[in-house]
């Protein structure tokens, strides 16, 4: 059997993304198996672009990997975010009821005192899991390189010379969230951080800077982490996004060029000419000569 015949696993978290990536892998004419995680995958969009399609608990990956065995799966991606925040409500774990490979896969890091709970940390414990059983995980980039963004301006509006500072300062605070594996975005107006992005995600960190400059015209910057692996947690941006954005009064996005997706580009695009929003991509390495030049 030819390589491109075999069945693409994804694992299908909330969000528009996993449906692009699926529609995606059909058009290339690939088969598709997609494991849509309970409470968070668009099950009405998913499933007709499916050759096989079920859901599964957030901790039942025993679950998952079955699944994926049983199709044939031994390539497989991730797509969507996890509410993470899910986690931690009151009695969690009796909520999600974990299957004997998650508490197998899990248990060490809460049970450790010295083992930590990051998002690589978790995300790698999973893949892992998956490639004990003959499941090796692939970034979605690698299948669509076409939904990363390119360097420049997108979109009719530029920063201007403060709001270009801004972005130089926000993205050495983001880097640093990232390398510490906290969060991937920072609002910043003045050379002053307004918000940070935790476990909440992206739009929460957007609507927090937006309470707390009331007068607007802020800047996000969102950054790949430094050791970004492509696999999972890669920065996206779709509408709900830029929506979030202009709700809250922010006039600058600046992302990384080449590790940000971008779903939707047209219609992205034309809504943030439409509300006056500057949306630019920088290459990592030209904006870390920049820094140390200055």
């Amino acid at each position: 059997m030819e390589a491109d015949d075999e069945p693409i696993g994804m694992i299908a978290g909330w969000g528009r993304y996993p449906v692009v990536v699926a529609d995606g892998l059909r058009q290339q004419g690939r088969r598709v198996c997609v494991a849509g995680v309970v409470g968070h995958s668009d099950t009405a969009a998913l499933a007709p672009m499916a050759e096989r399609y079920c859901e599964f608990g957030l901790a039942r990956l025993g679950a998952a990997i079955r699944f994926f065995r049983r199709a044939g799966v031994r390539r497989a991606v991730m797509a969507g975010k996890i509410h993470k925040v899910r986690l931690f409500d009151r009695g969690a774990w009796r909520h999600l009821l974990p299957d004997w490979t998650t508490f197998r896969t899990f248990f060490p890091h809460y049970a450790s005192r010295t083992r930590d709970r990051r998002d690589d940390t978790m995300l790698l414990a999973v893949v892992g899991a998956f490639a004990k059983e003959g499941i090796v995980f692939e970034p979605a980039t690698d299948f669509l390189p076409g939904l990363l963004i390119e360097t420049g301006t997108l979109g009719r509006r530029a920063p201007s010379a403060a709001q270009r500072q801004d972005i130089d300062f926000g993205w050495r605070m983001a880097k640093e969230l990232g390398r510490l594996d906290i969060g991937q975005s920072v609002a910043v107006k003045g050379r002053a951080v307004l918000a940070v992005e935790a476990i909440e995600g992206t739009d929460a960190c957007i609507r927090r800077a937006g309470q707390l400059c009331s007068s607007g015209g802020f800047t996000v910057v969102k950054v790949a982490k430094p050791q970004q692996d492509m696999r999972f947690d890669v920065p996206t941006i779709g509408i709900g996004t830029i929506q979030t954005l202009v709700e809250a009064g922010a006039a600058v996005l600046a992302v990384e060029a080449g590790k940000t997706i971008l779903l939707d580009r047209d219609e992205v695009i034309r809504y943030a000419n439409e509300h006056g929003l500057a949306f630019v991509a920088f290459d990592s390495e030209q904006m870390a000569h920049q820094q140390d030049a200055a």
